[in-house]
């Protein structure tokens, strides 16, 4: 395990072996996380939208979903003012 020492500015050279590991490039952002009294550092992608694209892939449609729900809710509703024209007597049937 390589140990690396803090500058003046807190900066730190994360060595080429971990580098590699990890796939960072000179010059790519990195996520720098805390949790308890631990560090880790996780390379971002340079292009996120690209490395995002295709993940949701073969899960349920949401658009699909909600197209469905819309359509049970407007005939529940169409149901409930049947049933108000046919008690108040206004039913054009």
């Amino acid at each position: 395990m390589p140990i690396v020492k803090i500058s003046s500015k807190g900066q730190i050279v994360i060595p080429i072996e971990i580098r590699k590991k990890l796939g960072i490039k000179p010059g790519q952002r990195v996520n720098l996380t805390v949790v308890d009294d631990k560090a880790f550092i996780t390379p971002l992608p340079e292009d996120p939208i690209k490395a995002l694209r295709g993940i949701l892939k073969g899960k349920p449609s949401m658009a699909q979903a909600l197209v469905k729900e819309r359509k049970q809710e407007v005939e529940r509703e169409e149901e409930i003012t049947a049933r108000f024209l046919r008690r108040s007597g206004l039913d054009p049937r």
